[in-house]
């Protein structure tokens, strides 16, 4: 299969490329869908080369350093500097794998299974749909325009979903701050799970949605005023139905504080800040 070494900037262009791994140390990442061929451009390449392989017969395309292995991502922790900048577009119903670990990654536009996993590099997924899983140790995760599943780990990073309305979401933080601006579709599943960090999540006023939020130690306010409020030793929560229930939406933590807003849809929110 063909196979090339990027120790300087350039470029490359593929034929059929049906899924991409990706995995670099330090620097800027970049996976972006696109209806054209499938392309690799690097801008910076400092340190060990890179190694690009792209089996052409079940186009499956890989980039990598030779010695970073994607189970290994997490815990890879080797003197010497290294150093990419690259930019990879590909089909949007193509599967990703990205594994960063001090490097920024930025997916735009995937429609199909991806997975990104970051040691301390910050995680921003754009307009992303389909299946989703993030992890990270201490990286930030951003997701915009969320319309699929997203899965999210992380010990002390910072998730933030930014108007998304999605099918399922499933996070769980040790330390980090959860903060979530949704719109729940119909049958949207929405879990936060947090042990310290605080969990701050907005929806719209006309919801329709089951919601029950709980803290051991930490605060719990609501700005809908139909969620019952409990508290004795142990616990605090808030649960109850909102508008004709439907959607479902879960918040606990250990000592961190969940606060409930509640605000206009988002696309009525552009349309005011526009205005």
């Amino acid at each position: 299969m063909p196979q090339w070494t990027i120790d300087s900037p350039g470029q490359l262009t593929f034929g059929k490329v049906t899924a991409l791994n990706v995995r670099i140390v330090a620097g800027r990442l970049a996976v972006l869908a696109s209806d054209g061929p499938p392309t690799l451009e690097v801008t910076e390449v400092e340190g060990a080369p890179l190694l690009v392989t792209h089996d052409e017969a079940d186009g499956r395309l890989t980039v990598t350093y030779k010695d970073l292995t994607w189970d290994g991502i997490l815990g890879w922790l080797r003197p010497g500097s290294r150093r990419t900048t690259l930019t990879l577009t590909v089909p949007s119903i193509c599967p990703v794998q990205a594994g960063v670990v001090s490097a920024s990654a930025l997916v735009t536009g995937m429609e199909g299974t991806t997975g990104v996993k970051s040691v301390s590099g910050e995680i921003v997924l754009d307009g992303v749909s389909g299946e989703v899983q993030a992890e990270t140790v201490s990286g930030s995760v951003e997701s915009r325009g969320m319309a699929g599943d997203l899965s999210f780990g992380s010990v002390s990073g910072e998730l933030t979903v930014a108007g998304g309305r999605p099918r399922r979401l499933r996070a769980n933080t040790v330390s980090g701050r959860i903060t979530a601006d949704l719109e729940l579709a119909p049958t949207g599943h929405v879990t936060m799970h947090s042990v310290s960090g605080p969990v701050v999540v907005r929806l719209p006023h006309s919801v329709d949605a089951d919601v029950t939020v709980r803290s051991t130690s930490g605060r719990v306010e609501s700005a809908f005023p139909g969620l019952e409020s409990t508290a004795m030793p142990g616990v605090r929560s808030l649960g109850g139905r909102l508008g004709g229930g439907m959607a479902s939406l879960s918040a606990t933590t250990m000592s961190g504080d969940v606060t409930l807003l509640s605000g206009p849809p988002t696309g009525r929110r552009e349309e005011e800040e526009k205005a």
